[in-house]
């Protein structure tokens, strides 16, 4: 992805710290990829989303503040996913023994994603994953 040209499809939304939020973030995610005609790789994308969404809310989100869920789809059929937050704190790879039953999201976005990673933002962080996209042609190409 050359990040130096703009997106050729750009949706963002914001959410309220709420535990429903994970689940509206996941709906805009998936009426994104709708209207984006965006079938490949659907299912990665939702559960990445509901994964970071999740990690925001738990982890990244002090009360009476919210975060911001950002779909772009670049040249080359990129979709890039960013789930920005208030929150300090630096992200690590959780190593969750086999019983916990929590601390594998990131994990999941390693493994579902192409490319992930964790970026500075005024006040937080930006926390991003990629897909590269199958078939994705006209109009998308400009």
């Amino acid at each position: 992805m050359n990040a130096e040209l703009p997106p050729l499809r750009v949706r963002t939304t914001f959410f309220q710290r709420e535990r429903r939020s994970v689940q509206l973030a996941r709906t805009f995610a998936g009426e994104t990829l709708d209207g984006w005609s965006l079938a490949g790789r659907r299912d990665d994308v939702l559960l990445c989303v509901s994964e970071l969404a999740t990690n925001a809310l738990l982890h990244g989100v002090p009360p009476g503040r919210g975060y911001l869920v950002r779909l772009a789809l670049h040249r080359g059929g990129v979709l890039r996913v960013e789930v920005h937050d208030s929150g300090s704190g630096v992200l690590r790879m959780p190593e969750p023994s086999a019983d916990e039953e929590h601390g594998r999201g990131l994990l999941l976005v390693a493994a579902l994603s192409d490319k992930w990673g964790v970026g500075e933002r005024k006040p937080g962080k930006v926390v991003w994953c990629e897909f590269a996209l199958r078939g994705v042609t006209a109009p998308w190409r400009a």
